[in-house]
């Protein structure tokens, strides 16, 4: 209670919200782990602590305004940090989420900073949450799948018998060239315990052959098993060029039993050059209460001699590499693994 009158505080003192505003929300995330990592090179194994296992440390403010007729204006920015040394996200202040729109009968429609089509399939058909290390993050990288959109327009439709439309225009904003413009649709279909999505994804980034991404997923919880939970999807990128084609499928699984829960993914990376790495991963959480829990983590990589794939948790990666020299050097067919225990609070 002493945070959200502090919050509520702080948001009526500053002039980034309006008077008119009828609900504002201060939220967040403080997550911190001590990890043993080795990333297949002649170093070894070191021990770090570091922000961001299972969830990334973040805040954020989300608020609406009743219009009336069942129309509200809304609004999300949120902004991540590293916990370890308190020291915000490089890539922008408010880089998670930064988006204003209308929700009504008709859907959600924003405009901003968002996440894409495929990112809402992949998050909610990854058994990790895209959290802990062997996560389908990996997917997310450099070069392969978008997971958020500057300068884009969303739309997400109301629900229609379980169905769902998400559709998106992300404009590149590029004055020379190909425009860098990204269209994108997806469809997600819930009923009960059982969800099912795809998407797909069309990039302006070359002259004569568009790139493309795409993403399908599916999940099922067995209420009659205690909420046991099945997750698996597939999240591929086919980028202008030769041997760019990349494919990513994941299989988890999750079983909570009191406050405890443990869950397993496996999964493989794939390159068209032949480069191909096999991942599995546990993880155990244990909560305290609805808003702090504990957890422990291991993941190993097992890469083949063309491949160099890491490991990624929500803000970390265990990448292969020889770091025993500068700059450190990519490391082809070195296997990389990690261990973690760490402690998350939500606010």
């Amino acid at each position: 209670m002493q945070v959200k009158r502090l919050a509520a505080a702080l948001i009526a003192a500053t002039p980034l919200f309006a008077a008119a505003q009828t609900n504002v929300t201060l939220y967040g995330v403080v997550d911190m782990a001590v990890e043993s990592a080795d990333n297949g090179g002649p170093s070894g194994r070191h021990t770090f602590v570091n922000s961001g296992d299972q969830s990334t440390s973040r805040f954020g403010f989300r608020g609406t305004e009743d219009l009336g007729n069942g129309l509200k204006a809304v609004f999300n920015i949120e902004s991540g940090f590293t916990a370890d040394n308190g020291v915000s996200d490089s890539s922008g202040l408010f880089q998670r989420r930064a988006v204003v729109g209308l929700d009504g009968a008709f859907g959600l429609l924003t405009l901003g900073r968002e996440y894409s089509p495929i990112a809402s399939i992949g998050a909610a058909t990854d058994e990790f949450g895209q959290g802990f290390y062997g996560s389908n993050l990996s997917a997310f990288g450099t070069g392969r799948v978008t997971r958020r959109l500057a300068n884009s327009v969303n739309y997400r439709s109301a629900d229609f018998m379980g169905f769902k439309l998400l559709a998106t225009y992300s404009a590149g904003e590029k004055t020379t060239g190909p425009n860098g413009d990204l269209k994108g649709i997806g469809l997600e279909y819930t009923n009960g315990g059982l969800y099912l999505g795809a998407a797909y994804h069309n990039i302006k980034n070359n002259a004569t052959v568009n790139d493309k991404e795409y993403g399908a997923g599916a999940a099922y919880v067995f209420s009659q098993l205690n909420g046991f939970e099945i997750k698996a999807n597939y999240l591929g990128s086919d980028p202008a060029g030769a041997n760019n084609r990349f494919k990513e499928y994941n299989l988890g699984a999750g079983y909570p039993f009191g406050a405890n829960k443990v869950l397993v993914n496996v999964k493989q990376d794939k390159l068209e050059n032949g480069a191909k790495g096999n991942a599995w991963a546990l993880a155990y959480t244990y909560a305290f209460s609805k808003r702090t829990n504990v957890y422990a983590t291991y993941a190993s990589m097992n890469n083949n001699n063309l491949a160099s794939f890491a490991l990624n948790s929500s803000s970390n990666n265990v990448a292969p590499q020889n770091t025993s020299v500068t700059p450190a050097v990519t490391l082809v067919g070195a296997d990389p693994s990690v261990f973690a225990i760490g402690l998350r609070h939500t606010f």
